[in-house]
């Protein structure tokens, strides 16, 4: 215990009550079987003591105390999600208005669009996480707004951000051409570049496609709705444990209501453009990106990055093994894929290495999203 109170003696000196230090215990890693080596029942419990043990310090002068902001909905942000959807459909309409070299042209253009928009409605939106990155921690509980130091936030930008981005491009591209590629590879080509059309040799999928960037916005509603109850509930929780109760629910019912309404995107996209639905491929999609999505949010990278490149590694080796397979004595290679394909279709590829991940993924998210600390303006770093 002297130890722990060494470690932790700035921050217990500044809290004025057991809730502050509770929550800069959890964000420091301190479980509640961390905290049953103290012989305390919970991290609750244990800051309780810590509380009562040390002298708290009223000579140095503490900063204003800032309280937790409260999420709110702004014009800006809902204009922003609003447009890779837009810029989304205006390409796909382009797209069949115009033919020969004007048709590349949209193509490349469109793209480019869509990928800026992409960008800044995640960087000002829900979607980003809270506000600020420096090293002290805000925290709320039944008396909130002092400053818990210590705690440090990750950097804004991390290599673990840049690969996660890299590995969505990835997915979102598949998404769009990938069971098109995957069918023309297992069929001797592909001969020709994909013409952007459903049918052909090299088909694509622009409905799933164009769901998945409709549902930047509802994705955003749903962020903000975690956050919201996230701020309820640090304001209204007096343990962990009542904070975490009233968090779970409010997280599955979030994510429930993004696949509902992307389901809908999907069905509504498939009856404009005429084209399959591939709910399978889209729901599963969408099922990782959001908690990846959530957590990078919160400066947890880590794991969305593993998740999304396990992902992008089984999409990936599903295209190069059948490609491979031609090779003169390496016909095995292709064996797996085929039969994949031979079982559930072109489609089995992604939705199996989409779905597995999005089951691990939302996993993580349930145990990390449901702490207090993570909902702390800088949020919790790995």
């Amino acid at each position: 215990m002297k130890a722990l109170l060494h470690r932790h003696r700035e921050l217990c000196e500044r809290a004025v009550d057991p809730l502050e230090i509770a929550v800069g215990l959890e964000a420091h890693g301190v479980t509640d079987r961390t905290a049953a080596r103290y012989r305390h029942r919970d991290v609750f419990s244990l800051a309780e003591e810590l509380h009562a043990r040390v002298p708290h310090n009223t000579e140095r002068p503490s900063p204003e105390p800032r309280p937790l902001p409260v999420p709110r909905v702004r014009a800006d942000w809902l204009l922003l999600t609003l447009l890779p959807g837009a810029l989304g459909a205006a390409t796909v309409t382009g797209l069949r208005l115009v033919q020969g070299t004007p048709r590349l042209l949209v193509a490349l253009g469109g793209l480019l669009t869509v990928a800026l928009a992409t960008r800044a409605a995640l960087c000002h939106s829900p979607l980003a996480g809270p506000p600020g990155t420096r090293a002290g921690r805000t925290v709320s509980g039944a008396r909130a707004g002092r400053t818990v130091p210590g705690a440090r936030a990750g950097r804004t930008t991390t290599i673990g951000t840049r690969v996660g981005a890299l590995w969505t491009l990835w997915l979102l591209g598949y998404a769009l051409l990938g069971d098109g590629l995957l069918h023309a590879v297992l069929t001797g080509g592909p001969d020709a570049p994909p013409t952007g059309a459903a049918e052909g040799t090299w088909p694509t999928a622009t409905a799933p496609a164009l769901a998945l960037l409709l549902a930047c916005a509802p994705a955003a509603w749903c962020a903000h709705l975690i956050a919201a109850g996230a701020h309820r509930g640090l304001t209204g929780s007096r343990t962990l444990r009542q904070f975490t109760a009233a968090v779970t629910p409010l997280l599955l019912g979030a994510y429930a209501l993004f696949l509902a309404v992307l389901a809908a995107l999907v069905a509504l996209c498939g009856s404009a453009l005429h084209q399959p639905a591939a709910y399978p491929q889209a729901l599963t999609l969408g099922a990782l990106l959001l908690p990846a999505r959530l957590l990078t949010a919160r400066h947890h990278r880590r794991a969305p990055a593993r998740a999304l490149g396990a992902a992008v590694l089984v999409e990936a080796l599903a295209l190069a093994l059948p490609a491979a397979g031609r090779l003169p004595g390496c016909a095995f290679l292709a064996v797996p894929v085929q039969t994949l394909v031979d079982a559930g279709g072109e489609a089995a590829v992604p939705v199996l290495a989409c779905g597995i991940a999005a089951l691990a993924l939302l996993r993580h998210a349930g145990r990390t999203l449901t702490r207090a600390s993570a909902h702390a303006p800088t949020g919790a770093p790995e």
